[in-house]
């Protein structure tokens, strides 16, 4: 079984925009005054509340704040959760070392999402049954495989609404054996495989950057508490949310030829969070969006009957044992190599082709049968 993400567009009319907004702000609440009794607990026993405990706090709260009874039960009960979750994370990334802070306060604006766990929603036609809110337009652009087992709404900092299932999806992997090939990802070029490909690092955030720039500057001049400032941030936020569509639009369609066409990928192991800390490359690293593309690799291969074997990227453009070739070609080629030892499957003698330039435009276009 996997769990996949679905997510599907909100078209919500003015009476239920108005609903879904104060369910946030409701939500938004209850959350600070649980993370305020949590913080409490924690600071005077050293201790975290379990979610059974967070629950109990919660419908003594419920008592004193009418408006919740405006908000579905499960709805309410999933704040505890993310008290719980946050909590969890704080204490991971502190045991490895990462710069952590204790959850904080949800100010105005900043809560984003509610979350139905189990019930309260369902598919009725073209129309998505809320509890408490009614039935609202959505754009069901692909059917929804497997088992539901949550709905997140969220809103976007653009204005826009989303619909995202989590569905428990049954994997049934083809047999099919499609070869093997090596993939080094960089930012000159944002991949190199060992078959001679090279596709151009796109860039998105890099040549918006400018617009983004002009955006920030008319923010900055507009009156607080202006309704032009409003109208201004949700500018600014579509012009970074395109950035995000693009991005994400490139690396899905890449990540789905290389599964389409290969039954292992080999890759590095990177760690991006170290690699980060360069304040020179953090940028451009993150623009390029490499742990999203690795990630997307792994899920989808999966799905494909295919493997990502992620290999140590010690020194995979140093040795050479396939002449003076390009260093990211050379490094694709090794680590296809180390790929397929790290299998125990024969290293079978590489074909070395010509390079092939690949524009970032051409995955876009080309779409499910790229011409990568």
């Amino acid at each position: 079984m996997q769990t996949r993400m679905l997510k599907f567009r909100l078209y919500p009319n003015k009476v239920q925009r108005q609903v879904l907004e104060q369910i946030l702000e409701d939500c938004r609440h209850v959350y600070n005054q649980l993370l305020a009794i949590h913080r409490s607990v924690y600071k005077e026993t050293g201790k975290t509340m379990s979610q059974y405990d967070l629950n109990r706090k919660l419908t003594e709260l419920k008592h004193g704040v009418s408006s919740t009874s405006e908000v579905h039960s499960q709805v309410l009960q999933n704040i505890s959760k993310r008290i719980r979750d946050a909590y969890h994370n704080f204490f991971v990334r502190r045991k490895s070392g990462l710069k952590a802070g204790l959850p904080r306060f949800k100010k105005h604006g900043r809560y984003k999402s509610f979350t139905y766990p189990q019930s309260g929603f369902k598919i009725e036609g073209k129309k998505l049954f809320l509890s408490k809110i009614g039935r609202v337009s959505v754009k069901l652009h692909r059917p929804i495989r497997g088992a539901v087992k949550t709905l997140t709404v969220k809103r976007m900092p653009s204005g826009k609404w989303f619909a995202i299932f989590s569905c428990e999806v049954k994997i049934e992997p083809k047999k099919k054996s499609k070869g093997a090939v090596g993939i080094d990802v960089g930012l000159r070029h944002f991949l190199t495989d060992s078959e001679g490909r090279q596709v151009e690092n796109p860039k998105f955030y890099q040549k918006t950057l400018k617009r983004i720039r002009v955006e920030h500057k008319k923010l900055s001049r507009k009156k607080k508490g202006s309704r032009n400032l409003g109208k201004q941030r949700v500018r600014l936020a579509r012009a970074y949310e395109k950035i995000v569509n693009q991005r994400d639009d490139f690396l899905h369609k890449l990540s789905k030829f290389y599964t389409q066409h290969y039954s292992l990928i080999a890759v590095e192991d990177l760690k991006i969070t170290n690699m980060v800390k360069n304040h020179n490359l953090a940028g451009k690293i993150l623009d390029a969006s490499w742990g999203k593309f690795l990630q997307m690799l792994s899920y989808k291969a999966e799905g494909a009957g295919g493997t990502v074997v992620k290999v140590n990227p010690r020194n995979t453009s140093r040795i050479h044992k396939h002449g003076e070739l390009d260093r990211d070609y050379n490094a694709s080629l090794n680590i296809l190599e180390r790929g397929l030892s790290g299998q125990g499957l024969p290293l079978e003698p590489v074909d070395v082709e010509p390079l092939r330039e690949i524009p970032a435009s051409s995955v876009v276009e080309a779409g499910s049968h790229s011409t990568c």
